[in-house]
């Protein structure tokens, strides 16, 4: 495991594979988006966006890793804020089941609960004065604190697909979360890109996902077990593991100890290559779906977490 300065530093070694603009080419939308050397078209990649989200999010990941220096920068940069709206635009992100609770007035709203506020309603209309807010009840819905470990596979060959997936997830789970999010990319080590106990911009997060380039082996295993240490930071009354992988392991123990050892764990795989991820799920009693590509990020995380 590597965290802090270990992690900022493999992140960064990763960071040197470039793609030149010949095998940019190769992915729709690029003529357009990006014209000529140093060229980011925003209004192009706004009507891609609209046109197809899953390729212009593929594109602009890919943009990140461009040998070109300008355009790395620029697609960074917008990268940063497309991938937080489309998160924003996504359903509903308040997760937990809710419960109803009796509160003051005065700190709460919601439905006034006729029985608890009688005195006080019954005070007021003897001396004909407004009751106090503080001596009224109301039944108001809360829902418990959920803290979130994002944990994704960086194993294999980082392409533009995984990359914006990555990174929408992380965005998802900020939004979803607050500070009480960790988030893990594990290959053959797991890196440590924000402890559960540290925050950091949702932004930054997500620029260092779009550095993943890819490793070769798989330990998924030990990767579940950091995010349970992750987890085991925080106070909120529901833990959740959030994995973004085919759930392959090539390397370290059977992940199905380390997995059945989670309070709660969500699986979003890719769609095709998702048997290895519905089995681990039938294994741990896991909720796991498929994804068709990034943009369906946001809807597949309100599947597996809203109920």
């Amino acid at each position: 495991m590597q965290q802090g300065d270990a992690a900022r530093q493999a992140l960064a070694e990763e960071a040197r594979q470039r793609s030149s603009r010949r095998d940019l080419a190769r992915t729709p939308g690029f003529e357009q988006v990006s014209p000529e050397v140093g060229a980011l078209d925003v209004d192009a990649f706004d009507d891609l966006l609209a046109e197809d989200a899953d390729a212009a999010l593929a594109l602009l990941a890919r943009l990140t890793g461009a040998v070109d220096e300008r355009l790395r920068r620029l697609a960074r940069r917008l990268a940063a804020r497309v991938v937080l709206d489309v998160a924003r635009r996504g359903p509903a992100r308040t997760g937990g089941v809710g419960r109803q609770r009796l509160q003051p007035a005065d700190r709460a709203e919601g439905d006034l609960d006729l029985d608890a506020s009688l005195e006080a309603l019954a005070l007021a209309r003897a001396t004909r004065s407004r009751p106090a807010l503080e001596d009224l009840a109301v039944r108001s819905w809360s829902r418990p604190a959920t803290a979130l470990a994002l944990v994704v596979d960086r194993s294999g060959s980082m392409g533009g697909d995984r990359l914006a997936t990555a990174a929408l997830a992380a965005a998802c789970c900020a939004l979803r979360a607050g500070d009480d999010v960790s988030v893990l990319a594990f290959g053959r080590d797991v890196l440590v890109l924000e402890a559960q106990d540290e925050a950091r911009p949702a932004e930054a997060v997500v620029d260092e996902l779009l550095q993943l380039r890819g490793v070769g082996t798989t330990d998924l295993a030990a990767a579940l077990r950091e995010a349970a240490a992750q987890l085991a930071r925080s106070r909120a009354s529901r833990r959740a593991v959030l994995l973004v992988s085919d759930c392959r392991a090539t390397a370290g123990e059977d992940p199905v100890r380390a997995a059945s050892a989670l309070e709660e764990l969500s699986i979003l795989a890719p769609e095709g290559d998702s048997a290895e991820a519905e089995a681990l799920a039938a294994a741990t009693g896991a909720r796991w779906t498929a994804l068709r590509g990034p943009a369906d990020v946001p809807a597949a995380m309100y599947r597996l977490l809203d109920r």
